[in-house]
């Protein structure tokens, strides 16, 4: 039996599903108060692990021991006591925390008795007296004594059973309803609380709880011959005959590398200690491949996603999902967009997103999301001005394309797998096995899925921006018999209106919280992740109105 740490008692105290999120699921997300915690204990967790003298030696010298950690098989727990004192043949547990001393009775919350409990029941269990506990609050430089009565045992008791049972099903509890306690959650954007309460029908609201936006920016680098090191805690871009680049590690949320560029190792491992993800494009715009920090969590979720995989009727549930919100997009942005777009072409769209419910295999959706391509891409260059680039209106044409807007889409295209990847990789999905899309060789098939839904949003509504703005021109592309590809300063521009499209915030259509593009691809992975684990009843895509 594997033992359960003492501060995860306390999160399953706290909440239940944090302790789930991160004991079974390994899931972690650093805030302001995670790091003032670890600053606190760190001066209390400095040197050598302390020493307990022996429970059964007479009389032992008064000390302070820090740092011990004691385990009992019978409780089933472990715990590294910040601080132990010795006197008078007793010993008593100190607990250091960031905040300052609450304003209850007890002089602290459950949460951190239980926890201060749990390690004086470790204590107890190796033959020491312990006659009570106590909690060193930093934010307010005096402890507080936590009396070891009957009530507070059998709450630290059942604490335990409870995390063992968790553990033992592997599935997630419920989130809390309406309380405040999300505000401070370091694992608001993990959990999302309200969105999940919403598609279980266990609430009808969604309060501003999680972050709208992604910290840091993505780098990209597009220049011949550039050279990636770290200094300093800074990624340092050379190109010979220009001065040096420099971005803090701490702004960045990942790197793009458009073509030759060399980097160092330990530019690497300070990548992957970060979490920040390195990817590859060729010149022509394809991905070639990524560099992905090693993850090792949710790995319930990825042999979850493995078995829906393995069912063809409940892939084919996920499949239609994701074709749905694909040509509902697709219309939506020909009615915005579109100069005359016949109703008959709109008309068929919608039709179009009623046969996918009818679909009765992965076959059949192909054939109505072909025909609904095949309708949308006829009336495409009806979204462009009457002098933009020339586009084959017969629709759309690849590997390689053989027209200017061709080329965009597949440029943008391959720059939203690699954010689908990303995403998906992020949060302990496997990329590379599909519902929609089947596994092949260098298909990354699961962020094929997940993009059906945000091609029109955000891959042709880019391509449209940069025609109808005049940021691409026809100048900006080499036309050969291979194919039509874009230029080095035009790709950069295009980069530039794909990073601000996945920055701009809208609603969110099922929740009315405004974020950007780029945490509503994020926030409809873990939707997927939570409908693979049956934590919802089931994946509803992004469909805008």
């Amino acid at each position: 039996m594997s033992l359960l740490p003492a501060r995860m008692i306390n999160e399953v105290v706290y909440c239940p599903r944090l302790f789930a999120l991160e004991h079974v699921d390994g899931e972690w997300a650093e805030s302001a108060d995670t790091v003032r915690g670890r600053t606190v204990h760190r001066r209390v967790d400095h040197g050598v692990p302390g020493v307990l003298p022996d429970p059964d030696q007479e009389d032992p010298p008064p000390s302070i021991q820090r740092s011990v950690t004691l385990s009992d098989e019978t409780l089933g727990i472990i715990a590294k006591l910040d601080l132990a004192e010795i006197a008078d043949g007793q010993v008593v547990p100190v607990d250091y925390k960031k905040g300052r001393i609450p304003p209850v009775a007890e002089g602290a919350y459950l949460p951190e008795r239980v926890q201060v409990c749990a390690q004086a029941l470790l204590l107890r269990a190796h033959g020491y007296e312990v006659p009570y506990g106590e909690i060193y609050f930093a934010g307010s430089k005096r402890r507080v004594r936590v009396d070891l009565d009957e009530a507070l045992i059998a709450a630290t008791l059942e604490a335990v059973a409870t995390a063992r049972g968790i553990v033992e099903s592997g599935q997630l509890p419920p989130p809390l309803l309406d309380s405040p306690k999300c505000y401070g959650c370091s694992l608001v954007g993990i959990c999302l609380p309200d969105e999940t309460n919403v598609l279980t029908a266990r609430s009808e609201r969604v309060r501003t709880v999680a972050p709208g936006i992604e910290r840091g920016l993505p780098l990209y680098i597009v220049a011949r011959g550039a050279k990636i090191a770290i200094r300093a805690d800074e990624i340092v871009v050379s190109v010979k005959g220009a001065a040096d680049e420099r971005v803090r590690l701490t702004d960045t949320s990942r790197v793009i590398v458009a073509g030759a560029a060399s980097v160092t190792t330990p530019a690497l491992t300070q990548l992957a200690e970060r979490g920040i993800p390195f990817a590859v494009h060729g010149w022509g715009g394809r991905l070639l491949g990524q560099f992905v920090p090693s993850g090792g969590h949710n790995v319930l979720g990825r042999i979850a996603q493995h078995q829906v995989a393995a069912d063809p009727a409940a892939s084919l549930l996920l499949a239609r999902a994701f074709v749905r919100g694909k040509i509902a997009n697709q219309r939506v942005l020909l009615r915005r967009n579109g100069s005359d777009v016949p109703p008959d072409t709109l008309n068929r769209l919608k039709s179009f997103v009623g046969d996918t419910e009818r679909s009765e295999s992965v076959e059949s959706l192909y054939g109505t999301e072909g025909m609904a391509a095949r309708l949308y891409f006829e009336s495409f260059a009806r979204m462009l001005k009457g002098d933009a680039l020339t586009f084959e209106v017969s629709g759309r044409n690849r590997r390689p394309p053989r027209d200017p807007i061709n080329a965009l889409l597949s440029f943008v295209y391959a720059c939203l797998t690699r954010e689908c990847a990303n995403v998906l990789q992020g949060i302990g999905l496997d990329a590379w096995v599909g519902f929609l899309h089947r596994p092949r060789p260098g298909k990354p098939a699961l962020a094929l899925d997940l993009m059906e839904e945000f091609r029109p949003l955000i891959g042709d509504s880019v391509v449209v921006g940069v025609v109808n703005n005049g940021v691409v021109q026809e100048t900006d592309f080499i036309v050969h018999a291979a194919g039509c590809s874009l230029q080095d300063a035009a790709r950069k521009r295009v980069v530039r209106a794909f990073e601000r499209r996945l920055a701009e915030e809208v609603q969110h259509p099922r929740f009315g919280t405004r974020m950007s593009y780029r945490r509503i691809l994020e926030v409809q992975a873990r939707i997927l992740a939570k409908a693979l684990r049956g934590d919802i009843p089931a994946y509803e895509p992004f469909v805008t109105r």
